[in-house]
């Protein structure tokens, strides 16, 4: 770290983890919350954004699939799915969490950094059954509220360098309690960076409430608050002065016996553990004080969600869910979402691009993509229709046509598409409904083969978008479908 950097103050240290230290997750916040804070936002817009970050789907799908989230315990294979069965807004959190977390497991004061991780998930995992047997808003909202309020102190002891490990040294050499070495070395209190980067990338008014409240607070504020103070008094023990206290406050304030409240804390601490693992903390779900001698790593859920791998396992299953979807006729971007996401992970291809006719016929475009490069894709995947027929893309639209690039096949024909796409292993397939196409499925591999196994997959998820097509278009004299993909 230079000398400059051993200078910075509160403001520099906000500014110096949005923009150089995180910000892949700002980015991702401002997606996430963007979303959240529109209620026009679509589910397939959520689905997109999860979709792109590959770790991030995995995580997210491990988490819907988990007893502490799923309470319905239906199984959950695609990322459509999960948001039908958990609910927007919790996935959208689930997302935000993930990301964080992930951001944060690099390095930097690896203890005080797995520490601040154990403290948090175990906070999270009390506040939300603080919130619940409360009766206050949202348990998932409480949770990542809680998770995430000392955000500043786990990114300090991840990207903190030199002073970070001065803080540690005068930590560990001295008697001062913790914010008092943080005046010493840093000039400021931790708990100011966490007000800071949580007004910056907008985590939330319930974050901000929690960090700047003080012991009066109610609601789900109070619930983020006493989950902290758990988390702290446990790392004391639980048997400790300060941990009968906080015992005897949290019944209190749920109107419990002493008894009660001490045996459910005790079972949210060895809760927390397994969550924490699951969220791929495993080193953090160690530290938590709990009394679960059982390994607190959880059998891994197959999600499929490895790109390029093909999967007739979950093939299957987002077919029978885009079956349910046609026949409840959801809003078709779900459905194009979702058919999207079945080319995707379920055929195992590099990029899957869905493409729609221009509403005066004279336009292919992008409208939605998935995989290594898929924005840029998307961006170039977009060509005048012409009617020439020794050409694939209006071949496609004018005569229904699919179209398997191969090295051997008529590059002529597919000349337009190699300009924008490269790749000389390819699928495009039309969809729409009988006499009109209205739209074509895109895949590749990135230059790998593709077999008869993709060709014949993507041309059957293909077949049942043209379904859910003609079925809500049925009975209208001049059919027009609205898409708001983005």
């Amino acid at each position: 770290m230079s000398s400059d950097e051993r200078k910075l103050d509160l403001t520099g240290w906000i500014e110096r983890i949005r923009h150089c230290e995180m910000p892949v997750f700002g980015r991702t916040v401002a997606a996430l919350r963007a979303l959240m804070d529109d209620e026009r936002a679509s589910a397939s817009a959520l689905a997109q954004v999860i979709l792109k970050d590959m770790p991030m789907t995995s995580k997210v799908l491990k988490l819907a699939n988990s007893a502490y989230f799923n309470h319905s315990e239906q199984g959950v294979s695609t990322v459509s799915r999960a948001i039908v069965v958990l609910g927007f807004d919790p996935v959208a959190e689930l997302a935000l969490s993930v990301s964080l977390i992930d951001s944060l497991l690099k390095g930097g004061v690896r203890s005080r950094v797995q520490i601040e991780m154990a403290r948090s998930f175990h906070a999270a995992v009390q506040a939300r059954w603080v919130a619940t047997r409360h009766g206050d808003g949202s348990g998932e909202e409480v949770f990542i509220a809680a998770l995430m309020a000392r955000v500043g102190e786990m990114a300090f002891w991840c990207f903190g360098g030199e002073q970070a490990r001065a803080l540690d040294r005068c930590l560990s050499q001295s008697a001062m309690r913790e914010e008092e070495a943080q005046q010493v070395v840093l000039h400021f209190p931790l708990r100011h960076l966490s007000i800071g980067l949580a007004r910056e990338w907008r985590l939330g008014s319930l974050v901000s409430a929690a960090l700047e409240g003080d012991a009066r607070s109610r609601g789900a504020e109070r619930a983020v608050i006493l989950g902290h103070r758990i988390a702290r008094a446990a790392e004391l023990g639980w048997k400790s002065d300060i941990g009968r206290q906080v015992i005897r406050e949290v019944a209190d304030h749920l109107g419990q016996p002493v008894s009660v409240v001490q045996a459910e804390v005790l079972a949210n601490a060895d809760s927390a553990a397994r969550v924490a693992a699951t969220f791929g903390a495993p080193e953090a779900a160690l530290m938590i004080p709990h009394q679960d001698q059982q390994p607190v790593i959880e059998p891994e859920v197959s999600a499929g969600v490895s790109p390029a791998v093909p999967d007739a396992q979950l093939q299957l299953r987002i077919l029978h869910d885009l079956a349910e979807l046609i026949i409840s006729r959801a809003d078709i971007v779900d459905i194009l979402q979702l058919a999207l996401e079945g080319v995707y992970r379920g055929v195992g291809v590099e990029r899957a691009l869905i493409a729609l006719l221009s509403s005066d016929s004279l336009k292919l475009q992008g409208k939605v993509a998935l995989g290594a490069g898929s924005e840029a894709l998307c961006a170039r995947f977009v060509f005048s229709m012409d009617g020439d027929p020794d050409d694939a893309l209006d071949c496609a639209i004018d005569s229904a046509e699919a179209c398997w690039v191969t090295p051997d096949g008529d590059q002529a024909r597919v000349a337009r598409l190699l300009d924008v796409t490269a790749a000389k292993h390819a699928v495009l397939v039309p969809f729409g409904m009988v006499g009109r196409q209205i739209g074509v499925i895109y895949a590749d591999r990135n230059g790998k083969v593709l077999d008869e196994e993709c060709w014949r997959a993507v041309k059957h998820f293909a077949l049942q978008v043209g379904l859910a097509i003609s079925i809500q278009a049925h009975g209208q004299s001049s059919p027009s479908i609205g898409w708001r993909l983005t």
